[in-house]
């Protein structure tokens, strides 16, 4: 069976202060809770700061982005090693806004993909279609071909540390949701191409997360289609309480 995970994506919101208030009502909330994997991913000031809040919980530490080179001059860009070396554990690579706002594409996150890997670092790679492609019938070839792009070249060792966040773009900050069977029908897509690419035990045991304004009111039923396996939450993730009833619908 595969352990659901849910990670929090803050984007860029909260203050040093506010980091403080929300990691401690965190801990509080989720301390007897041990079955599932969960990780937050603050803006990169506060990246140490919540590792040092939750050194002594089993709540994880993400970064939302990183570069695509190890060191150089980069002005501005973070290197997988820098994230290692403040504890992260994951970094969210390829999300739509990386896409949209910095004209990422299937290529560069290709490379970010390989790089985290090597640098002992677990991705979460974000796919997912606009509105017009859904409504054009596109998604499947969308999401495919992002697939094809984002995990090209990756062995089967590589591709056993990925986590892949089905995240349909018109879904994301919209109130919009895709019903638990639509989001189902796309993941066992995403399960069935990597069956085809790799193997059915990779298949079986790689984690899809799904994203786009998930809440406590509709997580439960999301959660519970059998190849959803957890949950990228942005909005929600702000807000100890909402945050802590997702991970309990698990």
């Amino acid at each position: 069976m595969r352990t659901y995970f849910i990670a929090g994506n803050w984007k860029m919101n909260k203050t040093f202060g506010e980091v403080n208030i929300l990691l401690s009502q965190l801990k509080k909330l989720l301390a007897d809770i041990s079955a599932i994997d969960i990780a937050v991913c603050p803006p990169y000031p506060y990246l140490s700061l919540s590792v040092d809040i939750l050194k002594d919980t089993d709540i994880d530490v993400g970064a939302q982005n990183m570069a695509w080179e190890k060191s150089g001059a980069y002005t501005g860009e973070v290197s997988p090693d820098m994230l290692k070396d403040v504890g992260c554990t994951y970094v969210i690579v390829g999300h739509s806004e990386r896409r949209k706002y910095f004209n990422e594409t299937d290529d560069l996150i290709n490379k970010k993909i390989k790089l985290a890997i090597s640098s002992d670092l677990y991705p979460i790679v974000c796919l997912g279609e606009s509105l017009q492609q859904r409504e054009n019938d596109e998604t499947e070839q969308v999401v495919k071909t992002q697939l094809s792009g984002c995990l090209k070249g990756l062995l089967n060792k590589e591709i056993e540390k990925v986590t892949i966040a089905y995240e349909p773009i018109w879904a994301i900050g919209t109130g919009k949701t895709a019903t638990p069977d639509q989001a189902q029908q796309v993941h066992h897509m995403i399960r069935k191409w990597i069956e085809n690419e790799y193997n059915r035990d990779i298949a079986e045991s790689i984690r899809i997360q799904y994203g786009g304004s998930v809440k406590p009111n509709n997580a439960e039923q999301l959660l519970s289609k059998p190849d959803i396996d957890g949950a990228l939450i942005g909005g929600a993730s702000l807000e100890a309480e909402s945050f802590a009833a997702i991970i309990k619908s698990t």
